[in-house]
């Protein structure tokens, strides 16, 4: 059974910093590229960083380029979404995905596997 679990999430005031873990087990984390999506009410869910099976190539939404850094460590089976200089449009519950392959990975619709999402919420 796969299971992905995120934490990390939480409230920080603007220009603050965040990190997110997701802990896979249940599957060879080392085949998957994984993702980081959010979603906030009434909006779809959006992606916003992917990262190779290998950590070779990274992606990311432009509206987190700069800020956000995506890395994983695949003898923990974990990935990580650094966020720094957050802002209140950063708000969200962010979501940890797994896939094979890379070809659209800004898509949800390419994910496999989802984990139940955490909070983050940035006051200004």
């Amino acid at each position: 059974q796969v299971q992905l679990v995120e934490s990390g999430g939480g409230l920080v005031q603007a220009g603050g910093s965040l990190r997110l873990s997701c802990a896979a087990s249940g599957v060879t984390f080392s085949f998957y590229t994984m993702g980081w999506f959010r979603q906030t009410p009434g909006k779809e869910r959006e992606f916003a960083a992917a990262i190779s099976w290998n950590g070779g190539n990274t992606y990311y939404a432009d509206s987190v380029k700069g800020r956000f850094t995506i890395s994983r460590d695949n003898a923990k089976n974990t990935v990580y979404l650094q966020m720094n200089s957050l802002k209140p449009e950063d708000t969200a519950i962010y979501y940890c995905a797994g896939r094979r392959g890379t070809t659209d990975v800004g898509e949800t619709r390419r994910y496999t596997y989802w984990g139940q999402g955490t909070q983050v919420t940035v006051s200004s």
